[in-house]
Protein backbone atom coordinates (compact mmCIF):
# COMPACT_ATOMS: atom_id res chain seq x y z
CA UNK A 1 0.00 0.00 0.00
CA UNK A 2 2.87 2.35 0.82
CA UNK A 3 4.43 1.88 -2.64
CA UNK A 4 1.08 2.47 -4.39
CA UNK A 5 0.47 5.58 -2.36
CA UNK A 6 3.97 6.88 -3.15
CA UNK A 7 3.42 6.14 -6.86
CA UNK A 8 0.20 8.16 -7.01
CA UNK A 9 1.74 10.98 -4.99
CA UNK A 10 4.59 11.14 -7.50
CA UNK A 11 2.12 11.26 -10.40
CA UNK A 12 0.25 14.04 -8.62
CA UNK A 13 3.41 16.10 -8.18
CA UNK A 14 4.34 15.63 -11.85
CA UNK A 15 0.82 16.58 -12.98
CA UNK A 16 0.84 19.70 -10.78
CA UNK A 17 4.28 20.71 -12.10
CA UNK A 18 3.05 20.35 -15.70
CA UNK A 19 0.06 22.61 -14.98
CA UNK A 20 2.28 25.28 -13.39
CA UNK A 21 4.73 25.09 -16.29
CA UNK A 22 1.95 25.41 -18.90
CA UNK A 23 0.28 28.41 -17.20
CA UNK A 24 3.67 30.11 -16.73
CA UNK A 25 4.55 29.58 -20.37
CA UNK A 26 1.20 30.86 -21.63
CA UNK A 27 1.00 33.90 -19.37
CA UNK A 28 4.52 35.09 -18.75
CA UNK A 29 6.99 33.98 -21.40
CA UNK A 30 7.49 36.62 -24.11
CA UNK A 31 6.70 35.98 -27.76
CA UNK A 32 9.56 35.26 -30.12
CA UNK A 33 10.93 38.64 -31.21
CA UNK A 34 11.66 39.53 -34.83
CA UNK A 35 14.76 41.60 -35.48
CA UNK A 36 15.26 44.10 -38.28
CA UNK A 37 12.68 46.02 -40.27
CA UNK A 38 9.07 44.89 -39.90
CA UNK A 39 5.70 45.21 -41.59
CA UNK A 40 3.19 45.33 -38.77
CA UNK A 41 -0.15 43.55 -39.17
CA UNK A 42 -3.39 44.19 -37.28
CA UNK A 43 -6.55 42.21 -37.99
CA UNK A 44 -10.00 43.77 -37.59
CA UNK A 45 -12.53 40.95 -37.69
CA UNK A 46 -16.25 40.69 -37.04
CA UNK A 47 -18.66 43.39 -35.88
CA UNK A 48 -16.82 46.39 -34.42
CA UNK A 49 -18.41 47.06 -31.03
CA UNK A 50 -15.41 48.71 -29.40
CA UNK A 51 -12.23 50.43 -30.58
CA UNK A 52 -9.96 50.02 -27.55
CA UNK A 53 -8.11 46.84 -28.50
CA UNK A 54 -7.51 47.99 -32.07
CA UNK A 55 -6.27 51.41 -30.94
CA UNK A 56 -3.84 49.73 -28.52
CA UNK A 57 -2.43 47.49 -31.24
CA UNK A 58 -2.10 50.36 -33.72
CA UNK A 59 -0.40 52.50 -31.05
CA UNK A 60 2.05 49.68 -30.44
CA UNK A 61 3.00 49.55 -34.11
CA UNK A 62 3.03 53.32 -34.49
CA UNK A 63 5.58 53.73 -31.70
CA UNK A 64 7.78 50.82 -32.83
CA UNK A 65 10.53 52.38 -34.94
CA UNK A 66 11.43 49.05 -36.55
CA UNK A 67 7.88 48.84 -37.99
CA UNK A 68 8.20 50.63 -41.32
CA UNK A 69 4.61 50.16 -42.53
CA UNK A 70 1.35 48.67 -41.31
CA UNK A 71 -1.11 46.33 -43.01
CA UNK A 72 -4.64 46.53 -41.62
CA UNK A 73 -6.44 43.31 -42.51
CA UNK A 74 -10.16 44.16 -42.48
CA UNK A 75 -12.77 41.42 -42.50
CA UNK A 76 -15.75 43.19 -40.98
CA UNK A 77 -19.31 44.25 -41.87
CA UNK A 78 -18.85 47.37 -39.74
CA UNK A 79 -20.23 48.23 -36.34
CA UNK A 80 -20.95 51.01 -33.87
CA UNK A 81 -20.45 54.50 -35.32
CA UNK A 82 -18.27 55.89 -32.53
CA UNK A 83 -15.91 52.89 -32.47
CA UNK A 84 -15.49 52.96 -36.25
CA UNK A 85 -14.75 56.68 -36.17
CA UNK A 86 -12.07 56.25 -33.50
CA UNK A 87 -10.29 53.56 -35.51
CA UNK A 88 -10.62 55.70 -38.67
CA UNK A 89 -9.01 58.67 -36.91
CA UNK A 90 -6.15 56.53 -35.60
CA UNK A 91 -5.42 55.15 -39.07
CA UNK A 92 -5.44 58.68 -40.47
CA UNK A 93 -3.02 59.81 -37.77
CA UNK A 94 -0.58 56.98 -38.45
CA UNK A 95 -0.51 57.62 -42.22
CA UNK A 96 1.23 60.93 -41.50
CA UNK A 97 4.16 58.98 -40.01
CA UNK A 98 4.30 55.67 -41.91
CA UNK A 99 2.35 53.94 -44.71
CA UNK A 100 -0.84 52.04 -43.86
CA UNK A 101 -2.14 49.51 -46.38
CA UNK A 102 -5.60 48.05 -45.96
CA UNK A 103 -6.13 44.47 -47.10
CA UNK A 104 -9.85 43.78 -47.44
CA UNK A 105 -10.93 40.22 -46.78
CA UNK A 106 -14.29 38.64 -47.60
CA UNK A 107 -16.25 41.61 -46.26
CA UNK A 108 -15.13 45.18 -45.58
CA UNK A 109 -18.43 47.01 -45.76
CA UNK A 110 -20.01 50.03 -44.07
CA UNK A 111 -17.89 50.60 -40.93
CA UNK A 112 -15.32 48.20 -42.39
CA UNK A 113 -14.97 50.62 -45.29
CA UNK A 114 -15.09 53.65 -42.98
CA UNK A 115 -11.98 52.56 -41.07
CA UNK A 116 -10.22 51.78 -44.38
CA UNK A 117 -10.64 55.00 -46.36
CA UNK A 118 -7.86 57.05 -44.69
CA UNK A 119 -5.24 54.39 -45.48
CA UNK A 120 -2.35 55.09 -47.83
CA UNK A 121 -3.51 52.29 -50.13
CA UNK A 122 -6.48 49.92 -50.17
CA UNK A 123 -6.24 46.42 -51.65
CA UNK A 124 -9.32 44.22 -52.14
CA UNK A 125 -10.04 40.84 -53.66
CA UNK A 126 -12.21 40.92 -56.79
CA UNK A 127 -15.00 39.24 -54.82
CA UNK A 128 -14.68 41.29 -51.62
CA UNK A 129 -18.01 42.73 -50.48
CA UNK A 130 -17.57 46.41 -49.68
CA UNK A 131 -19.45 49.69 -49.93
CA UNK A 132 -22.71 49.84 -47.93
CA UNK A 133 -22.12 53.52 -47.20
CA UNK A 134 -24.87 54.52 -44.83
CA UNK A 135 -26.23 54.46 -41.29
CA UNK A 136 -28.85 52.23 -39.72
CA UNK A 137 -30.76 52.39 -36.45
CA UNK A 138 -33.09 49.56 -35.45
CA UNK A 139 -35.07 48.43 -32.44
CA UNK A 140 -38.07 46.22 -31.71
CA UNK A 141 -41.58 47.49 -31.03
CA UNK A 142 -43.65 45.20 -28.82
CA UNK A 143 -46.54 47.49 -27.96
CA UNK A 144 -49.22 45.26 -29.53
CA UNK A 145 -47.83 42.20 -27.78
CA UNK A 146 -47.68 44.04 -24.45
CA UNK A 147 -51.28 45.26 -24.87
CA UNK A 148 -52.43 41.72 -25.68
CA UNK A 149 -50.89 40.33 -22.51
CA UNK A 150 -51.91 43.26 -20.35
CA UNK A 151 -48.37 44.44 -19.76
CA UNK A 152 -48.11 48.11 -18.79
CA UNK A 153 -44.84 50.00 -18.65
CA UNK A 154 -44.50 53.12 -16.52
CA UNK A 155 -41.97 55.64 -17.89
CA UNK A 156 -40.75 58.62 -15.89
CA UNK A 157 -38.57 60.96 -17.98
CA UNK A 158 -36.97 64.38 -17.88
CA UNK A 159 -37.92 65.42 -21.42
CA UNK A 160 -40.33 64.39 -24.15
CA UNK A 161 -37.58 62.85 -26.29
CA UNK A 162 -35.87 60.92 -23.47
CA UNK A 163 -37.56 57.62 -24.45
CA UNK A 164 -37.04 57.72 -28.20
CA UNK A 165 -37.82 54.30 -29.70
CA UNK A 166 -39.36 53.04 -26.48
CA UNK A 167 -40.39 49.51 -27.58
CA UNK A 168 -43.63 49.75 -25.56
CA UNK A 169 -45.10 52.75 -27.40
CA UNK A 170 -45.78 53.66 -31.01
CA UNK A 171 -43.17 56.18 -32.19
CA UNK A 172 -44.56 59.63 -32.97
CA UNK A 173 -43.71 61.57 -36.12
CA UNK A 174 -41.69 64.09 -34.11
CA UNK A 175 -39.71 61.22 -32.53
CA UNK A 176 -38.86 59.80 -35.94
CA UNK A 177 -37.92 63.28 -37.17
CA UNK A 178 -35.35 63.65 -34.38
CA UNK A 179 -33.91 60.22 -35.15
CA UNK A 180 -33.81 60.92 -38.89
CA UNK A 181 -31.81 64.10 -38.24
CA UNK A 182 -29.40 62.01 -36.18
CA UNK A 183 -29.09 59.49 -39.01
CA UNK A 184 -28.60 62.22 -41.62
CA UNK A 185 -25.78 63.86 -39.67
CA UNK A 186 -23.94 60.55 -39.16
CA UNK A 187 -24.53 59.72 -42.83
CA UNK A 188 -22.90 62.97 -43.96
CA UNK A 189 -19.92 62.28 -41.69
CA UNK A 190 -19.51 58.96 -43.50
CA UNK A 191 -19.79 60.59 -46.94
CA UNK A 192 -17.27 63.27 -45.99
CA UNK A 193 -14.83 60.68 -44.63
CA UNK A 194 -14.98 58.66 -47.88
CA UNK A 195 -14.62 61.78 -50.02
CA UNK A 196 -11.59 62.97 -48.03
CA UNK A 197 -9.88 59.60 -47.72
CA UNK A 198 -10.41 58.53 -51.32
CA UNK A 199 -9.97 62.04 -52.76
CA UNK A 200 -13.37 61.95 -54.44
CA UNK A 201 -15.92 64.76 -54.93
CA UNK A 202 -18.68 64.63 -52.30
CA UNK A 203 -21.36 64.61 -55.00
CA UNK A 204 -19.77 61.55 -56.60
CA UNK A 205 -19.70 59.77 -53.24
CA UNK A 206 -23.37 60.61 -52.64
CA UNK A 207 -24.27 58.89 -55.92
CA UNK A 208 -23.01 55.56 -54.54
CA UNK A 209 -23.80 56.19 -50.85
CA UNK A 210 -27.29 54.73 -50.73
CA UNK A 211 -26.42 51.57 -48.81
CA UNK A 212 -25.65 49.45 -51.86
CA UNK A 213 -22.76 47.00 -51.81
CA UNK A 214 -20.06 46.43 -54.41
CA UNK A 215 -17.60 43.72 -55.31
CA UNK A 216 -13.94 44.56 -54.97
CA UNK A 217 -13.68 44.80 -58.73
CA UNK A 218 -16.52 47.33 -58.95
CA UNK A 219 -15.12 49.22 -55.96
CA UNK A 220 -11.83 49.67 -57.81
CA UNK A 221 -13.71 50.96 -60.85
CA UNK A 222 -15.48 53.67 -58.83
CA UNK A 223 -12.45 54.64 -56.77
CA UNK A 224 -13.12 53.02 -53.38
CA UNK A 225 -10.05 50.78 -53.61
CA UNK A 226 -6.68 51.15 -55.34
CA UNK A 227 -5.76 47.65 -56.41
CA UNK A 228 -7.08 44.11 -56.63
CA UNK A 229 -5.10 41.50 -54.76
CA UNK A 230 -4.84 39.31 -51.69
CA UNK A 231 -3.17 39.75 -48.31
CA UNK A 232 0.24 38.84 -49.70
CA UNK A 233 -0.07 41.57 -52.33
CA UNK A 234 -0.91 44.08 -49.58
CA UNK A 235 2.28 43.06 -47.77
CA UNK A 236 4.27 43.59 -50.98
CA UNK A 237 2.79 47.07 -51.43
CA UNK A 238 3.58 47.93 -47.81
CA UNK A 239 7.23 46.92 -48.36
CA UNK A 240 7.37 49.02 -51.53
CA UNK A 241 5.92 52.09 -49.82
CA UNK A 242 8.25 51.66 -46.85
CA UNK A 243 11.25 51.00 -49.10
CA UNK A 244 11.97 47.95 -46.96
CA UNK A 245 12.00 44.92 -49.32
CA UNK A 246 13.49 42.62 -46.69
CA UNK A 247 11.08 43.53 -43.90
CA UNK A 248 9.52 40.66 -41.95
CA UNK A 249 5.82 40.32 -41.20
CA UNK A 250 5.11 41.12 -37.56
CA UNK A 251 1.51 40.50 -36.49
CA UNK A 252 0.33 41.89 -33.17
CA UNK A 253 -2.64 40.45 -31.32
CA UNK A 254 -4.56 41.46 -28.19
CA UNK A 255 -3.20 39.90 -25.02
CA UNK A 256 -5.64 37.32 -23.74
CA UNK A 257 -6.66 36.97 -20.14
CA UNK A 258 -6.29 33.63 -18.35
CA UNK A 259 -10.06 33.12 -18.72
CA UNK A 260 -9.89 33.70 -22.48
CA UNK A 261 -6.99 31.28 -22.82
CA UNK A 262 -8.70 28.57 -20.78
CA UNK A 263 -12.24 28.72 -22.24
CA UNK A 264 -11.71 30.47 -25.58
CA UNK A 265 -12.61 33.94 -26.85
CA UNK A 266 -16.09 33.08 -28.15
CA UNK A 267 -17.20 31.46 -24.89
CA UNK A 268 -15.88 34.42 -22.92
CA UNK A 269 -17.76 36.90 -25.12
CA UNK A 270 -20.97 34.88 -24.77
CA UNK A 271 -20.70 34.81 -20.98
CA UNK A 272 -19.91 38.54 -20.94
CA UNK A 273 -22.99 39.30 -23.04
CA UNK A 274 -25.22 37.22 -20.75
CA UNK A 275 -23.91 39.10 -17.71
CA UNK A 276 -24.51 42.48 -19.38
CA UNK A 277 -28.07 41.47 -20.28
CA UNK A 278 -28.77 40.36 -16.71
CA UNK A 279 -27.36 43.65 -15.42
CA UNK A 280 -29.48 45.67 -17.83
CA UNK A 281 -26.42 47.05 -19.63
CA UNK A 282 -27.48 46.12 -23.17
CA UNK A 283 -29.00 49.17 -24.82
CA UNK A 284 -32.16 49.00 -26.90
CA UNK A 285 -30.47 50.46 -29.95
CA UNK A 286 -27.17 51.65 -31.35
CA UNK A 287 -26.30 53.91 -34.25
CA UNK A 288 -24.47 51.62 -36.67
CA UNK A 289 -22.27 51.77 -39.74
CA UNK A 290 -23.25 48.18 -40.48
CA UNK A 291 -23.93 45.99 -43.49
CA UNK A 292 -27.56 44.95 -43.22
Amino acid sequence: MGKIRAFFMTLGVIFFALIVFTITKVLFLPETSITGNKIGVVRVEGVISSSERYIKLLNQLEKNKSVKAIVLRVNSPGGVVGACQEIHDKVEEITKKKPVVVSMGSVAASGGLYISVPATKIVANPGTITGSIGVILQTYNVKELADKWGIKVVTVKSGKFKDLLNPFKEPKKEDLKVLQELINDSYMQFVEAVAKGRKLPIEKVKEIADGRVFTGRKAKEIGLVDELGNFERAIEIAKELAKAPDAKVYEVKPKKTLLQKLIGEETKETLSTIVRILNGQVKSFNLMYLLN
